[in-house]
């Protein structure tokens, strides 16, 4: 398909005169029958134009599958007419005809193949130029828009090549409604193309494409009266979406951090969630990981210090026995004593039951070690003891072969236990998840088994597994409070992500704020339960604060009184990691809770008037249909969007009209399994009653059916 060949040196197509036209416009691609361009100026709509336009051209029916198909079928022909067509009317400056053409290559591009070769053939060159006239203007955006909606991540990509000319559109138009609107649902999508992905987008196109300008446009005009809702709602979208991966160009820009923290305060829990999720990603890469090496030394040390007897007192009020610094010392000291007496007696079995009860009391209970002696020349030197390893963490696999030939269901239990504990130090991680896999198969009622599950690269699978571990009959403090950890960990993350990649469906939304009400619930039972000086208390805590600010939303005081117990709980964990000797990180956890703190009262002096504007723009009816300028654009609209099936129903797929639907809270309960709590759109129904009890697997429903029966047989009947 040739180019516009109509260009000036400005770049823009030109509108020439021509003397009386002849009987017919002729060239060796297609010749365009006598008096078409008379019957064209008649039109009165956009709408009338391409009609005119498809019964002359004998183009098939767009608006549905099969008239999309014999377009396929006859492509190179369709393309021919629909090129010579749109030259002619370039030499002629007719724009309406070169406008309305642009209309059915758009319309065309609902169809991704077909989309891919129009853009192959030039299809952004023709229609950028018309962005320039008064009476194209619209039409042009219309069909950028609607490409854009449509995805493809190359046609995206190249259109977001042309944000510098949307944002001097909206420079040079300040009062044009349409123009705003449109060309920054353009943007947003076609930037998300470029910045959407996990891994850092090509350094080159990021600084084509001018991300910080971009922003700075959105956010200076958001707040204009003229700024629609469905105009707010996509540049939202822009927003979030350049925090992950252009953090500095964000920070760049005047008030566009305190109106995403702003955001958190909209009745939408979808703009809510959505922000957040653009706050967390925009800490990720200045984070350092939450890791830590365990010295015993230095918890003997602060032991021998004595803790400050605030910290003391919390302690005692807790039960010193149970805090986990006297756990961690106790449990090192029996560990160093079991050695010992495995070193004289060689029952490795008993070793290996000593050493799984340990495993499951604490943390950093399995250290490395060996058994040696003072040499003649005041060397440690190692001593065979004829025993079947030297480390004394090799020692795992060997007292799990000695359990597992006792061959008692406990003794099976411990045997796990230990051959997971040994994975987990030697960091493989597959094999952990394996073993762990196998061993609930045996006895669904192992809970460290489901930590290991939870270890593995698959969030979802690995929240199904603490949320199932966590209803373990048999489970210890520890590692209860690590599967609510984890639980949360998963979750939490599982609901940003999942919000952040979510189509326009409501399924994906409300996955995903089931996900985050998921770990909400957790964080609070965690903080209930945990001892004071856990180390995890910190990342719980700061998922708590920033969980509670998302879901509670406008609920909250401008002032957050209501966290004011969470912030005193932080400080007191910070006082005993800093005593016991544990590095604070700066994980991306803790920079949010800060950052969103930090900038909460200037979001609500800047931008509190501008949501509570959006959330009455929100709660009105078809807030998230276009703006249309004239009856022409709304006839147009509407032909671009629809798409009939063969039965005549109608296809709503890929909608020009974005639909971000409002979730109800009360919702989120259908999408957590019935007996573990486990959040997840995949849940199967029960059949007996088919309403509202849902499981992620047969082994839930099987559990849950005690207390589940009566229930479901009074629905039944």
């Amino acid at each position: 398909m040739p180019g516009p060949r109509a260009k000036g040196k400005s770049g823009r197509a030109k509108a020439r005169t021509t003397s009386a036209a002849s009987s017919s416009t002729s060239t060796s691609a297609y010749t365009i029958p006598e008096g078409f361009f008379a019957d064209i100026d008649n039109a009165g709509t956009w709408k009338l134009i391409v009609d005119i336009l498809c019964d002359t051209l004998s183009l098939p029916d767009l608006e549905t599958r099969s008239g999309l198909k014999k377009v396929h079928a006859h492509f190179p022909d369709i393309s021919k007419k629909l090129d010579t067509v749109y030259v002619a009317a370039q030499r002629r400056g007719n724009e309406r005809i070169m406008g309305a053409i642009v209309g059915i290559w758009a319309k065309m591009c609902a169809d991704s193949i077909l989309r891919d070769k129009l853009f192959e053939e030039g299809l952004l060159s023709k229609v950028i130029p018309l962005i320039e006239y008064d009476s194209t203007r619209h039409m042009a955006l219309n069909a950028l828009s609607v490409v854009t909606h449509h995805g493809g991540v190359v046609a995206r990509r190249e259109i977001a090549r042309k944000n510098a000319v949307l944002m001097k559109l909206i420079r040079e138009h300040p009062d044009d409604a349409k123009v705003l609107e449109l060309a920054t649902v353009t943007m947003a999508h076609a930037t998300s193309a470029v910045l959407g992905g996990e891994d850092p987008p090509d350094s080159g196109l990021v600084k084509e494409i001018q991300v910080r300008n971009a922003l700075n446009v959105t956010v200076q005009n958001i707040r204009k009266p003229i700024a629609t809702h469905y105009m707010i709602d996509h540049a939202f979208g822009l927003l979030t979406g350049a925090t992950r991966h252009c953090p500095q160009d964000c920070k760049s820009t005047p008030l566009m951090l305190p109106l995403l923290v702003s955001c958190l305060r909209s009745e939408n829990v979808i703009t809510r969630c959505s922000a957040l999720g653009g706050l967390i990603r925009l800490t990720a890469n200045e984070s350092e990981p939450d890791r830590q090496n365990f010295d015993p030394q230095k918890l003997i040390a602060a032991v021998k210090r004595r803790f400050p007897d605030h910290l003391a007192d919390l302690m005692m009020d807790y039960g010193v026995e149970r805090c986990d610094t006297m756990l961690t010392l106790t449990t090192t000291r029996d560990y160093q004593q079991a050695m010992m007496r495995c070193a004289q007696d060689h029952d490795l079995a008993a070793l290996g039951r000593s050493l799984a009860t340990f495993i499951q009391r604490t943390e950093f209970t399995i250290a490395e070690g060996m058994f040696q002696t003072e040499g003649p020349r005041g060397r440690r030197e190692t001593l065979d003891l004829g025993l079947p390893f030297t480390m004394w963490t090799d020692s795992l696999p060997h007292c799990a072969r000695a359990l597992r030939a006792r061959g008692t269901p406990a003794d099976l239990d411990m045997a796990d236990v230990l051959d997971l504990k040994f994975y987990i130090i030697r960091s493989r991680i597959p094999d952990a998840v394996s073993l762990g896999q196998r061993a609930v198969e045996r006895n669904p009622d192992l809970a460290y088994a489901y930590y290991a599950i939870s270890m593995g690269a698959d969030r979802q699978q690995g929240l199904r597994a603490v949320k199932k571990g966590l209803k373990c009959k048999n489970i210890t403090p520890f590692v209860r409070q690590y599967l609510l950890w984890r639980a949360i960990e998963h979750a939490g993350d599982l609901g940003v992500s999942t919000l952040q990649d979510a189509k326009h469906e409501g399924a994906d939304r409300a996955e995903g704020i089931a996900f985050l009400m998921s770990a909400w619930e957790d964080t609070k039972t965690f903080a209930a339960e945990a001892p004071p000086d856990n180390r995890h208390m910190q990342t719980i805590l700061n998922w708590y604060v920033i969980l509670t600010i998302a879901i509670k939303g406008p609920e909250l005081s401008e002032d957050l009184r209501e966290l004011a117990a969470a912030k005193r709980k932080l400080d007191i964990s910070e006082q005993f990691m800093n005593t016991i000797g544990f590095a604070i990180k700066k994980t991306q956890m803790r920079l949010a809770r800060q950052l969103i703190l930090d900038l909460y009262p200037k979001g609500v002096k800047e931008w509190g008037a501008f949501i509570k504007r959006f959330d009455e723009l929100d709660s009105r009816p078809d807030t998230q249909k276009p703006l249309s300028s004239t009856q022409a654009d709304d006839d147009l609209a509407a032909w671009l969007d629809n798409m009939t099936l063969e039965d005549g129903s109608h296809d709503h797929a890929h909608p020009h009209a974005c639909s971000h639907p409002k979730i109800s809270m009360n919702n989120v309960a259908l999408y957590r399994c019935s007996w573990c709590g486990n959040p997840s759109a995949v849940l199967r129904k029960c059949g007996g009653c088919g309403e509202t009890s849902r499981y992620c697997d047969g082994q839930c429903q099987k559990k849950h059916w005690l207390e589940h029966k009566a229930k479901c047989k009074s629905k039944s009947t």
